[in-house]
């Protein structure tokens, strides 16, 4: 069937987002498929604010909420059996969802062409044919037009077979079941039942067999109206395997003049904030030697906040303060009264740098730099007085060795205040980019070993206070992307989740003896997440000599840490996580790796009943240590 030229087209665009609101780009999606459209249903899976709903109505004419079961297939049959008998009334029904970005190019010439296709149904991207399936690991993952877009004319959606299929659509708990018992089905159901089908962008016509993932650019060259939202946030270490850069995607849909802040605020919402750095290559490496930033930063409001262990060791970050390019108002906060004599001449100093400067006691040394920060400023960052600011403190780390703490010192200063060139480079980010929330220098490197175990013991803490504070963007797995370290600069406004808990200073008392994770080194791992909560995202900053250093270090580590490891990083990386927590590398351990490693499916069978058997086992060994120790005390009349 061709599409008529007077046809009549029926939009049913599914939509999810788990705070009950609806994202800037799928306004814009809607708004470009308002023309080629008779009629377009939203469906909500889950609920609709009433501010969501009041920005959804003016562009489309029905919405459907439902609960959100089944994922958008279920909510597409529900859609169909919401329109009815009217059905009839449209010559052809496009099934679509959220799950892309667009218009990128204009949908017009999309339709124009695949209107005068002779054909039942139609996809804008294919899957090829693949053995084996790699979902199952067996069998075949057949040809299938791919479910995000798939337009159904007349022929085919009144047809009994249409009725039965979506009649007999069987339940779908998992995303894997949506994609093995619908996605990659529908295609081939219809087509064994003699209905022609079409596609817009043939994967035989790209160098893999999806190219909606791995080719977004060459899709775009060739005119598709859309890119996928995966390529954004899929798992890095697998786009790393297959060379998809989503920065070359970005500044790609940038170039065609589509709206990229809406995609920097959908991700920074509902993707680890460390999958959005990584996949979007969001490390900016900034001169320290030249201004490239072309903005205008003279009217740029800037709050400086510094926080005072000694006048000794605050005194080389105030005079830093003459290095802005703009007037800066500041606050020096110490819970030390006695410096106030010695640091306010060293502001003085500053003389016309300095829009205003105060030295501000606060009452306790509880949550030290943290606390005076979020309790001391808080009016000043509640308010609307500045742009942006800039959190510093003198403090170096007190259990490490001189060399590693001088060189934290210089990782934290130099990649946030390394000259003048250097903090106008850093703060035309945020004069160029709106939704810009915070920047920060990467984890450290040199000296420390946190890849791997950021967290800490953190993790399931952050979970908590997320909810506590209604952050819920999805956290980071392993190392959050975070100022560890306790300096940044942001805007106010990405702080709101924790400007709206009205903390006091005995919240952030030391509580380590009751097991009680420390508050301030809380906050610090969830400044990406509290950022992205407000629809703001982060950028990660180092100067040439940081990047360098930190490059070839992390890369020659990495060398050796595969060189026993078979196939790509992305292998290597699932062959060790299946194998799991390698622990103090003793027998047990490597016994238990093995047979995660070989025999995963007799682990899983008997995990329930080896579980409380390790703990008890565990819990004996400990008695028994307890016991030698003991006796060895004795023995020697508790000479150590």
């Amino acid at each position: 069937m061709i599409f008529p030229s007077d046809g009549r087209r029926l939009v049913i665009y599914v939509i999810y987002d788990r705070r009950g609101e609806v994202d800037d780009y799928v306004l814009h999606a809607l708004a470009g498929m308002r023309d080629h459209a008779a009629h377009i249903l939203a469906v909500v899976n889950g609920s609709l604010t009433a501010d969501a709903r009041r920005r959804l109505e003016p562009l489309c004419d029905d919405i459907l909420v439902r609960d959100n079961v089944g994922f958008d297939i279920w909510a597409h049959k529900e859609a169909l059996g919401h329109v009815g008998s009217a059905l009839d009334e449209f010559d052809e029904v496009l099934l679509t969802n959220d799950t892309w970005f667009g218009p990128v190019k204009p949908y017009g010439p999309v339709f124009g062409r695949m209107d005068v296709i002779d054909a039942d149904f139609w996809g804008m991207t294919d899957h090829a044919r693949e053995e084996p399936n790699p979902f199952t690991g067996e069998g075949v993952l057949p040809y299938h037009l791919q479910s995000f877009w798939i337009a159904v004319r007349r022929t085919m959606f009144t047809s009994e077979r249409w009725e039965r299929y979506w009649r007999d659509l069987p339940q779908m708990p998992s995303y894997f079941d949506a994609v093995l018992k619908h996605e990659t089905v529908f295609t081939e159901t219809f087509v064994q039942a003699g209905f022609r089908s079409a596609v817009a962008y043939a994967s035989s016509d790209y160098p893999t067999d999806h190219p909606a993932l791995f080719n977004p650019t060459l899709l775009i060259d060739d005119g598709c109206p859309l890119v996928k939202r995966r390529p954004f946030f899929h798992w890095p270490p697998f786009l790393d395997r297959h060379a998809v850069i989503g920065r070359t995607v970005l500044e790609r849909v940038a170039s065609e003049g589509y709206p990229t802040a809406l995609i920097l605020n959908n991700l920074a919402r509902t993707v680890p904030p460390k999958v959005i750095n990584t996949n979007l290559a969001m490390l900016e490496v900034l001169p320290r030697s030249a201004v490239t930033a072309s903005e205008n930063l003279s009217s740029l409001r800037v709050l400086v906040v510094i926080h005072a262990t000694s006048a000794e060791a605050v005194a080389p970050l105030l005079e830093r303060l003459s290095w802005f390019p703009t007037t800066v108002h500041v606050i020096v906060t110490t819970s030390d009264a006695g410096l106030v004599p010695a640091v306010e001449p060293l502001l003085a100093a500053q003389g016309a740098h300095l829009s205003s400067a105060e030295v501000r006691v606060v009452p306790s040394v509880d949550g030290r730099d943290m606390s005076a920060f979020l309790i001391g400023c808080r009016d000043e960052l509640l308010s609307s007085t500045f742009d942006v600011f800039v959190k510093l403190h003198d403090r170096v780390p007190s259990r490490r060795g001189r060399t590693v703490a001088e060189y934290f010192r210089r990782y934290t200063r130099d990649n946030l205040i390394g000259s003048p060139e250097y903090i106008a480079n850093l703060l035309g980010l945020f004069v160029r980019e709106p939704g810009l929330g915070a920047v920060f220098p990467p984890v450290i490197q040199a000296g420390y070993a946190t890849v791997g175990a950021g967290w800490s013991w953190y993790r399931g803490a952050a979970h908590d206070m997320a909810d506590r504070l209604g952050i819920r963007v999805p956290l980071d797995g392993v190392t959050p992307l975070a100022p560890l370290g306790g300096m940044w600069v942001g805007r106010p406004a990405a702080l709101r989740p924790y400007l709206s808990a009205r903390w006091t200073y005995r919240d952030f008392r030391d509580r380590s003896a009751e097991k009680v994770p420390d508050l301030q080194r809380l906050l610090e791992r969830l400044v990406s997440a509290a950022a992205g909560e407000e629809g703001m995202h982060c950028r990660t900053v180092l100067d040439g000599e940081h990047a360098s250093s930190t490059h070839l270090s992390l890369e020659y580590k990495l060398d050796q840490l595969a060189v026993n490891l078979p196939g790509y990083p992305v292998e290597q990386i699932q062959f060790l996580h299946r194998a799991g927590w390698i622990g103090t590398a003793g027998a047990v351990a490597f016994f238990r790796m093995y047979m995660k490693t070989n025999h995963n499916e007799v682990v899983r069978k008997l995990d329930p009943v080896m579980q409380p058997v390790g703990r008890g086992a565990r819990a004996v060994l400990r008695t028994a240590k307890e016991g030698v120790a003991k006796g060895r005390r004795i023995i020697t009349g508790g000479r150590s």
